[in-house]
């Protein structure tokens, strides 16, 4: 019986959020039981504040971190040993229903001019049509990145003397060793079709919302853009000028990503064609200006930018949901439950792997922001395809 599973019912009510957005960051109230590591916490979230990726990554991190040690283990952060980081990761593994959503749920609500934590909210979410949470292996390296950086800040602040994950000698033991490379989540060639052709079919019948849902879908495929790199953000506020083309005439798309890392990425004649049919629905020129400043991704009103990652996701997810209507009536049973599970990410991995079938890995991995070759190396399938074709044919029974 795992540490938690014997506490009482109370024990494991599901605990309120403590960290907000960054435009409501000072809002964020300091929990007075915990007063000191609250504090820290909280300093050491808003210094990864320049990039919106990782600040949402270390404030989901700490933040359960802080909601186990204060509800789970009753103790201050000061306090933790290796033992308690242990049961921290094991605890991450197999939290208790109560601690999980079927969605994602905003943190905090405006409520009668205060922000109020939102009921709904849980700090582990299950994806759909998943049965049992599970922690991957890379979520739980992140455990211990995050952590272990959040400890070696402690110490520098001089609120505690040691790290106690520094002190976990086997992390290993943690991990699975692999043989064959990841498998990269993708859609199908015959789920992409249907996705691309259902967001055709919806910008055909409302084209006012939907050339918008159009032009996303052809933008992260195309361009192998990140959610990120869509929304406008405090660093990054993507433009119809970012589009620029060079002395040879040749078109490209300035982006900022991943690390706020600038990049530039080459822009097909297909993805150019897109372009120039989202920007007729907007009712502007075929091609944009140098230093346009029309935002790229605007909201239906046309008042201003998309800034949120999440409207973006449900953009693309009420096409996913589309998407599987078509598929489910055209009797694709088994495509229809894999594109269920399916998350805007899947988009980026699914250019990428057409594209370097065809294009030298080099060029595809600048256009994606790929700090190494090995990265791009993960979608290129040939090799296994091949290896796959070599044993398809042969006998177990010796043939007479």
């Amino acid at each position: 019986m795992r540490k938690w599973q014997n506490l009482t019912v109370m024990s494991i009510t599901p605990p309120v959020a403590l960290f907000d957005t960054l435009a409501h960051w000072q809002d964020t109230k300091i929990n007075s039981l915990h007063a000191q590591d609250h504090q820290y916490a909280k300093d050491f979230i808003y210094s990864y504040r320049g990039s919106k990726a990782t600040f949402s990554a270390y404030r989901r991190e700490i933040e359960r971190f802080l909601q186990w040690a204060w509800h789970i283990a009753n103790t201050s952060i000061k306090n933790v040993k290796r033992s308690d980081i242990e049961n921290f990761i094991d605890f991450c593994q197999h939290p208790p229903e109560s601690w999980i959503a079927k969605k994602n749920v905003a943190r905090f609500t405006n409520h009668q001019g205060q922000r109020q934590a939102a009921s709904a909210w849980r700090p582990f979410v299950i994806r759909p049509n998943v049965e049992h949470y599970q922690l991957s292996e890379k979520a739980l390296r992140a455990v211990f990145a995050v952590l272990g950086s959040f400890y070696n800040y402690l110490i520098q602040e001089d609120y505690i003397a040691y790290n106690p994950v520094s002190q976990i000698r086997q992390k290993s033991r943690y991990f699975r060793k692999k043989q064959s490379k990841t498998v990269i989540r993708r859609l199908t060639e015959l789920q992409w079709s249907y996705v691309i052709e259902t967001a055709e079919l919806m910008a055909a019948q409302d084209p006012e919302k939907h050339e918008r849902t159009l032009f996303i879908m052809n933008a992260l495929f195309g361009m192998y853009l990140r959610i990120s790199e869509l929304a406008a953000n405090e660093n990054w506020q993507p433009q119809m000028g970012d589009f620029k083309r060079d002395l040879d005439g040749h078109w490209w798309f300035t982006t900022v990503g991943k690390g706020n890392k600038e990049r530039d990425i080459s822009v097909s004649d297909a993805m150019l064609s897109a372009l120039k049919r989202y920007r007729k629905s907007l009712g502007l020129a075929p091609s944009p200006t140098l230093g346009e400043s029309t935002p790229l991704i605007t909201t239906l009103n046309h008042k201003g930018a998309i800034t949120s990652t999440r409207h973006i996701r449900l953009i693309v997810q009420h096409c996913f949901d589309q998407t599987c209507e078509r598929l489910r009536q055209d009797g694709f049973t088994e495509e229809t439950e894999q594109l269920q599970a399916a998350t805007v990410h899947w988009i980026r991995h699914t250019g990428i792997s057409e594209d370097v079938k065809h294009r030298p890995r080099e060029h595809v991995r600048d256009d994606a922001g790929h700090s190494s070759s090995l990265i791009t190396d993960k979608y290129i399938d040939i090799e296994k395809r091949a290896r796959h074709a070599s044993a398809k044919k042969k006998v177990i029974k010796p043939i007479d």
